[in-house]
């Protein structure tokens, strides 16, 4: 470690965020002075009052102007009895005892970073590994234990090698004094996330001061009055703080990979960073498959088995190569459907992203001093019941109403399988239709176009074309919010090149044009492609069933946009439902969804009787449907909402996107399936 040196741009960050250090302190104590001071005077006064002339009013004035001082000067102090404690529900604590070979593997990386051994080492059940410590004002000047945290998902997903350089990242925020900056930051910033947003103990203090007598109230509230001016200049200060905050961050990433690089090699930690994304999506599909399963009481004993299934299963799907029983992810693989050429740096952001991380560690490029590749379950003493364990922890805070029924593995392949190939389409089609829709031809237009093999309708390049095509869409919105004022930065990158908001004006029809070339490519693809099954159809005699087949999903299609778009009015007419608003807003906004109900009820009643959308109507949303449409709801009477009649018309509208969504991909489904059994006749 000793030749890692911190990089010029660290310690320019690491400048900037002393100097918001410092901005806060100076700051901090100007207000703290300024709230002694004004203690003192009211104090003065207010006792001066009460022995200038002792009465019931003069003691309810002087105790007034005495607690407003301290209520100013508690807020500004409060912050000095926090403790940010990180909460540990969820996580089993190991030791040494039981798991030796681990803690061994623990400590070898310790002594290479050079940094203490963790004060205590959890597990917890995802796809994730950090170091963390409880903090307090106090932790700013006394040094502090960390605790380790080892996700069982992550050492299921990751190799030894890979898990040596993930936790050789963790130890290396902590292996270099300079770091100890970023401790600092992280302080300050909780100190005045504290006096801006942790207040309902000091609010509930001060309410029930107030609630003593009217006197005591009118002090309390120029007291809050006056801490509200205070947090608007704290709001400030948080900015500035928080910015350098992000930015050292950043910055810190890259160091404690630099760590995780000399510890293990660059190889191991490009390839588990190209890989989690992979793996905490099949986590979170295992832990969404047994959400739904909760009325019916099914979990498993361990779910691990099933994210590896799931992992390796996704990867297979996406044609990803498989070693030691792990997907290989390489860089072309994580971005494939990521075509923009717009760089905008996000200067919130805590972490770097991939791409810069895996660029960076390429750069640095050391070899790997002694490569692991079987997988870092080996590590633990008995894996499986360390698996189970966690997953009983995991399942434990569900209250099942029902005797619960363990599903095997062997079970939940089934299901899941099942369950994905009815809401993906068939991989032949190589991803072309994930992001757009089959296009209907007019047969007499088909004339012009291309003889095209089925391998060149669905290459590689052709998804290419339609994945940039979305992109430089997406990236024209957002140069044109950056034109109009919406998204305020001062610069961004495209295609390598800095532009300033003022350059948008350049830039936007430059890609418009490469948008228009792009879509006419689809659309010469998309034609070739609706001859080409067109062809098959009428070699097989299935010419009136593919166009019907065709014209059917084309009216859904077209439909699809009208009712979407009702849906998108309804949900934005009721978004001030979740704020506090005036009284007589809401009945402005109220009046609002009377009139687009009239519509929105005409659209439901044409669902539930048209015959193409039976198959997506259950009886529940029926009920629920039919009761919405039989009764006029008020929604709001003075002072109250009506929280029945609300969730009644709430459920409506997420039911109706899910009857127009999940037909629409029914119908998109058949045709696609209907093209797919052409094909293998």
């Amino acid at each position: 470690m000793q030749h890692i040196t911190v990089s010029e741009s660290f310690k320019k960050m690491t400048v900037k965020a002393i100097l918001s250090i410092c901005l806060f302190i100076v700051t901090y104590l100007a207000l703290m002075i300024l709230a002694l001071i004004f203690t003192f005077i009211s104090a003065y006064a207010g006792i001066a009052i009460i022995v200038y002339k002792p009465t019931f009013f003069t003691l309810l004035v002087g105790v007034g102007l005495v607690a407003m001082g301290i209520l100013i000067l508690f807020f500004l102090a409060k912050f000095i009895f926090k403790k940010n404690i990180v909460d540990r529900s969820h996580l089993i604590e190991i030791t040494a005892e039981q798991e030796p070979k681990l803690f061994a593997f623990i400590q070898k990386i310790v002594d290479e970073v050079k940094t203490d051994f963790p004060k205590k080492n959890y597990l917890s059940s995802d796809v994730n590994a950090s170091v963390f410590y409880d903090s307090s004002f106090l932790s700013m000047f006394l040094p502090i234990k960390k605790n380790l945290q080892i996700g069982v998902g992550l050492v299921n997903s990751v190799s030894v090698s890979e898990f040596e350089a993930i936790l050789a990242h963790e130890f290396g925020h902590f292996s270099q004094r300079s770091m100890k900056v970023g401790s600092y930051v992280y302080n300050v910033n909780q100190i005045i996330y504290n006096l801006l947003y942790e207040n309902d103990s000091f609010e509930s203090k001060a309410s029930s001061i107030a609630n003593v007598h009217s006197y005591l109230a009118f002090f309390v509230a120029i007291a809050l009055r006056i801490i509200k001016g205070i947090q608007w200049i704290l709001q400030k200060i948080y900015d500035i703080v928080n910015l350098s905050y992000m930015s050292l961050s950043r910055e810190m990433e890259f160091h404690a990979d630099e760590v995780a690089a000399n510890v293990a090699g660059s190889e191991p930690l490009i390839t588990s960073l190209l890989r989690l994304d992979l793996a905490d999506q099949s986590y979170n599909a295992v832990i969404n498959y047994y959400s739904e399963k909760i009325g019916e009481a099914i979990k498993p004993s361990n779910i691990y088995p099933q994210h590896q299934f799931v992992m390796n299963f996704l990867a297979k799907e996406n044609k990803l190569p498989n070693e030691n029983n792990l997907p290989q992810v390489d860089i072309s693989n994580f971005n494939r459907y990521n075509k923009t050429k717009l760089v905008i740096t996000n200067q919130w952001a805590s972490h770097p992203n991939t791409e810069d991380r895996v660029a960076a560690l390429q750069k640095l490029n050391i070899g790997v001093k002694n490569n692991k590749p079987e997988k870092a379950i080996v590590l633990f003493n008995n894996i499986d019941v360390v698996q189970e364990k966690i997953t009983d922890n995991l399942f434990s805070r569900i209250d099942y109403t029902t005797e619960i029924k363990d599903e095997k593995t062997e079970e939940f392949i089934e299901a899941y399988t099942k369950d994905y190939r009815a809401n993906t389409f068939d991989s032949i089609f190589n991803c072309y239709y994930d992001n757009k829709n089959p296009v209907y031809f007019e047969k007499d237009s088909l004339e012009s176009a291309k003889n095209l093999s089925f391998n060149d309708l669905y290459s590689d390049n052709a998804i290419d074309t339609v994945y940039t095509s979305i992109a430089v869409e997406r990236d024209i919105q957002t140069i044109t919010q950056i034109k109009s004022g919406d998204l305020v930065i001062k610069s961004f990158d495209y295609d390598g090149v800095k532009y300033s908001p003022k350059q948008c004006d350049e830039l936007i029809p430059i890609l418009e044009t490469e948008l228009a070339r792009l879509k006419e490519e689809i659309d010469i693809n998309d034609k070739a492609i609706f001859q080409y099954f067109l062809q098959l159809a009428q070699t097989q005699s299935l010419e009136t069933e593919y166009l019907n087949q065709y014209q059917a999903y084309d009216e859904i299609d077209k439909s699809y946009d009208e009712q979407f778009e009702i849906y998108a009015k309804m949900m934005n007419a009721t978004a001030f439902i979740n704020y506090n608003t005036p009284f007589e807003v809401i009945e402005q906004n109220i009046n609002t969804i009377y009139e687009l109900e009239k519509s929105f009820k005409e659209q439901i009643g044409k669902l539930l009787s048209d015959e193409r959308y039976q198959s997506v109507i259950t009886d529940e949303i029926r009920e629920n449907l039919n009761k919405y449409l039989s009764e006029v709801f008020v929604y709001f009477s003075r002072p109250t909402y009506d929280d029945n009649a609300l969730n009644i018309m709430m459920m409506s509208i997420q039911q109706y996107q899910y009857i127009i969504g999940r037909k629409f991909f029914e119908s998109k489904k058949e045709l696609l399936n209907f093209m797919v059994k052409l094909t293998k006749q």
